[in-house]
C-alpha cells in the first residue's frame, strides 16, 4: 500500500493536524515508512505462540470480587474543603 500527498493531507485533516503544503511529500514518506514496518510484522511466523501479558511470565494478581459500600463516608469527607450532609459541596457553575 502506497500513501501520496492527496492522502496524508486527508489524513492530516482528519487528525486535525495543520500540516504545511511543501511538508505534505515527506508526511507521505513517514506514513509509507511505517505501512512497511507493519507489513514486515504481518510476515512474522506467530503459529503457535501464546499471547503474553508481559516479557516474564507471570499471573496478575487476583482479589475477591465482592461488593462493598465503602464504609469511609467520614474518612473521605474530612478532606474536603466543604462538605455538607455527606456529599462535597461544590461552587455553583451553571447560571
Amino acid at each position: 500500500m502506497s500513501i501520496d500527498t492527496e492522502t496524508a493531507a486527508r489524513v492530516a485533516k482528519l487528525a486535525r493536524i495543520r500540516v504545511e503544503d511543501d511538508a505534505l511529500p515527506a508526511l507521505a514518506q513517514e506514513f509509507n515508512t511505517i505501512l512497511g514496518f507493519i507489513e514486515q510484522l504481518q510476515e512474522v511466523d506467530v503459529e503457535g505462540v501464546e499471547p503474553m501479558v508481559s516479557v516474564e511470565p507471570m499471573r496478575l494478581k487476583r482479589r475477591k470480587d465482592g461488593v462493598t459500600d465503602g464504609g469511609m463516608q467520614e474518612k473521605i469527607l474530612s478532606n474536603a474543603p466543604d462538605a455538607r450532609e455527606g456529599f462535597f459541596a461544590v461552587p455553583k457553575v451553571v447560571e
